[in-house]
Parts: structure tokens; sequence; C-alpha cells
């Protein structure tokens, strides 16, 4: 195996979370609460930079271990939950609390795919089919986490 194809694989997999038995994607989640703990502590202009650059590599690994599995989305590539759960996170200050919330959010939007996030998850080919739909449910999760905080009387930008 070549070091691309091991890069690949340990990338896509989370860090090989992916290849547990049960719920891969919920273990891949939980790769992106320590990833998510270091971009909080950076400028919003790195971090909106970071989050964006990790999406760019995690196209590129997903597409390139689709192939490699000869398998749409397999289970046990989980890079595309760690870049969704960045995505709810984004700006929300490190808590234990908006973790947990920001956590369960991402994992019921990402799970229940609702409108439009499953159409990208059938329609987009390869790597960015794989991606944007956990972005989406990203997204939704982190409206939905900024409208629950502010409802408990948190100000989130």
């Amino acid at each position: 195996m070549s070091v691309e194809e091991r890069f690949v694989r340990l990338v896509s997999t989370g860090l090989g979370t992916g290849l547990v038995p049960h719920a891969p994607g919920t273990a891949g989640t939980l790769v992106g609460i320590p990833l998510f703990l270091v971009f909080a502590q950076m400028s919003w202009q790195l971090h909106l930079l970071s989050i964006l650059a990790l999406s760019l590599l995690a196209v590129y690994v997903s597409g390139a271990a689709e192939k490699a599995l000869d398998r749409k989305d397999a289970p046990c590539i989980v890079i595309d939950e760690i870049v969704g759960f960045q995505f709810t996170m984004l700006f929300i200050p490190p808590t234990l609390l908006h973790i947990v919330l920001g956590f369960i959010a991402f994992r019921i939007f990402d799970i229940t795919k609702p409108f439009p996030i499953g159409l990208c998850e059938r329609k987009i080919p390869g790597g960015w089919g794989i991606v944007a739909d956990d972005i989406m449910a990203g997204i939704y999760a982190r409206a939905t986490l900024a409208l629950l905080l502010a409802a408990m009387g948190a100000y989130i930008p």
C-alpha cells in the first residue's frame, strides 16, 4: 500500500474510528470534538479558513476512499462527519453544554437527512456528495443550536 493510500485510509476513516462495527458516524463525529477545541482557540478568520481547508481535504480523501472501496459513501468514511460537526460548532463558544447539544443536533440532522440534505447525498457524485450532505446537516444543526442557545439566553453570533 502506497503512502497516499495509507493517508487516504487514515484520514477518511477518522483515524480509524470509522472502522468500529456499530455507529461509525457517531464515533467519527467524536473525533471532531478535539478538533473543534483546537479550532475554537483560533481567530475567527483562521477558524473559518481551517474548516474550509478541512472540507476540501475531506472531499479529496472521501472520493479517493470511495474509489478504493468501490462503494458509494461507505460507512467507514467518517471524515465527512468530522467536517459536518465543525460547521455545527462554527463560532459557538467551546463549553461542555454547547458541545453536547451540538453533537446531538448534528447527529439528528445527519441521520434523518431532512430536505435537501438527502438529495445532496444522492445527486452529487464522489467526494463532493459524501461531504456536502454533512456540511448541510452541520449548517442545519448550527442554526438549531444557535436558536436553542438564544432561547436559553445565550448570545451566539
